[in-house]
Parts: C-alpha cells; structure tokens; sequence
C-alpha cells in the first residue's frame, strides 16, 4: 500500500455537516478520472490504524498536486470524526486516487442519481459530462432540507451554463416554502426521467 503526506491547505463548511478539505501533496501529481477516491489514513484510539475512502471532488488537470475532498461528519463515524478535526497545516496521510466509478461513455445521455454525501463522486462525473458529453446528462439528488444540499450554489450554475445538464432536486422535509419536488428521489423517477433508451447511469 502506497501512501502519501498530504497538507491540510484549507478546510471550508459546505452544509451544516459538510467541510470540504483542500489537501496538497508537494512533488505529487495525482492522475485520475473524476469519482475516483482516496484513502485517508488515520489512528483510531491512538493505536489502531484504519482508512476510510473518500471521493477526489475537483476535476484532475488543475492543480495537480492538489485534492479536495468534501466529507460530511457522522457521529461515530471514526474517518469523519478525524477529518472534522483537522485544521489547516495539519499533515495526513492518503493514497493516490483510484477507483472503478468513471463516466464510462460522455457520448451517451447520463443519469445520475444520488442522496446526501453519495453525490461527492457524482459531482466531478456532471462537470466533466458538462465539459465533454455530446448528449444530455440529468441529476437526481436528494436530501432532507435545503440548507443540506451539498455543491448546490455550484450545480445549479453548472445546469444555467451547460444546456446539457439538468438537475432536480427532492427533499424529504422541504418546509412550506419548498416549490421543488417533495419525498424521496425514487418516487421521481418515473416523472424526472424520459426517454432512457441508451441512457447511461
């Protein structure tokens, strides 16, 4: 197992439960498809190492020593405990990012589906689908309330400057002045998405 120092650069609250984490690894490039993960490496207890993936959310290409990753904190969740806790200059350890989860074919409509923090590797797939894909790509993403829908300021200028994308938002506990899609995101299916014949997702 191959791992690496990675410093804390900067750490940003994204949602009530979300920090994103700007990680930089001098003399490193990391070379990836956007989904990818790392591994986070860390001390449980002040004994036990453990390690806990965690999706790659910038696009690779720009900084290239540089990973940023957006983590929500879960309560006895040893991996998001320990990264809720470090601050900038802290130094971890990480593993260069791999995975199976990629955009397969930007040629072919895409959709994507996601709750909570499982939209950290859906994210990076839409910009790049954006930038790349010839066809349509539609997102489906749900959570409990507004203020917990990670990356929205940022997916909502990706659908108002790429007329490829769309996104639909469903909220399980939208309050009153919700005008958006209500429940959960299965029982949009059938209405968000039309004509899935070829459709990757």
């Amino acid at each position: 197992m191959t791992t690496l120092t990675a410093t804390v650069a900067d750490v940003h609250r994204i949602t009530p439960d979300v920090k994103q984490f700007r990680l930089v690894a001098e003399e490193h490039g990391f070379e990836y498809e956007p989904g990818g993960h790392t591994m986070v490496h860390f001390e449980s207890d002040g004994e036990e190492e453990e390690a806990r993936p965690y999706t790659a959310v910038n696009l690779p290409g720009g900084s290239e020593d540089e990973l940023v990753l957006a983590i929500g904190r879960y309560e006895g969740g040893n991996g998001s405990v320990y990264m809720h806790e470090r601050a900038p200059g802290d130094e971890i350890e990480v593993e260069p990012v791999d995975g199976d989860l990629h955009l397969r074919d930007p040629e072919r409509d895409a959709v994507l589906l996601a709750t909570g923090t499982g939209i950290t590797p859906l994210y990076p797939m839409l910009e790049q689908y954006a930038k790349a894909g010839s066809g349509a790509a539609h997102l489906v993403f749900g959570e409990r309330d507004r203020e917990d829908l990670t990356f929205r300021e940022s997916l909502d200028r990706l659908r108002a400057e790429h007329g490829n994308v769309t996104v639909d938002y469903v909220l399980s506990d939208a309050g009153e002045a919700w005008n958006g899609r209500v429940g959960h995101v299965q029982d949009h299916l059938p209405d968000a998405l039309d004509g899935l014949d070829g459709t990757e997702f």
